[in-house]
């Protein structure tokens, strides 16, 4: 299974407390930090801290292969998206309700779960479209039953399937009458601001890590 930025992100928490700890010296932290970015597989991440405890953020990291703990659980708010002759879209994080229900009549809904939380193991999403468009788009890494009905319209089952041990189950239910339905998987969404930004914070700390390792060298030589 790979890992997603968040995975890796928890890896370069749970080696900075180390190093803060004093259980890790500065180049063993750099080189550490090098294979968590690097890391493609939760094969490939799990070594990293293996002689670690797992504190903070971290110790809610998955098993390998596994679904990560905290995205089940929370919140959730409104239960209903309705559209009618118009528009609605929820999106980025947001908590799914254990039976969320979506209308679109004469108009459109977009419903995207890539970042969402899910209120209970199993949650049900009842979508209706009439003369309209529903779009669900759920992320890879978890199950998901479709077994809705199309009549003059589609109704598309294909997103139906397993996820990663441990994870939720979404079933998409409803009815689609001269509209459609469409779920569709797709990997975790990263918006391209939020990769640039952890890039540079990246390299300020690599700066920082450098600067501070010359700078005990020169007391040491003194």
């Amino acid at each position: 299974m790979r890992v997603s930025d968040a995975d890796r992100e928890r890896a370069a928490e749970t080696l900075r407390e180390a190093a803060g700890d004093g259980r890790l010296t500065f180049d063993e932290l750099d080189q550490r930090l090098e294979l968590a970015y690097a890391a493609k597989t939760y094969a490939d991440l799990e070594p990293i801290t293996r002689d670690l405890p797992a504190t903070g953020a971290a110790a809610h990291a998955p098993a390998a292969g596994g679904f990560p703990a905290e995205r089940i659980g929370g919140t959730p708010g409104s239960a209903i998206s309705l559209a009618i002759m118009s528009g609605a879209q929820r999106a980025g994080p947001w908590v799914v309700p254990e039976r969320y229900t979506a209308v679109a009549i004469m108009g459109g809904i977009e419903l995207d779960l890539r970042q969402a939380r899910f209120s209970a193991p199993t949650v049900t999403i009842q979508a209706f479209a009439f003369m309209g468009g529903i779009q669900i788009t759920v992320p890879t890494d978890i199950d998901v039953d479709v077994s809705g009905i199309g009549f003059m319209g589609g109704f598309d089952h294909r997103a139906s399937g397993p996820g990663a041990p441990g994870a939720p189950c979404v079933r998409i239910i409803g009815f689609a009458m001269m509209g459609g339905v469409d779920v569709q998987r797709r990997a975790t969404k990263t918006r391209r601001g939020d990769r640039v930004e952890r890039e540079e914070r990246r390299r300020i700390e690599r700066e920082e890590r450098r600067t501070e390792r010359e700078e005990r060298r020169g007391i040491e030589d003194s």
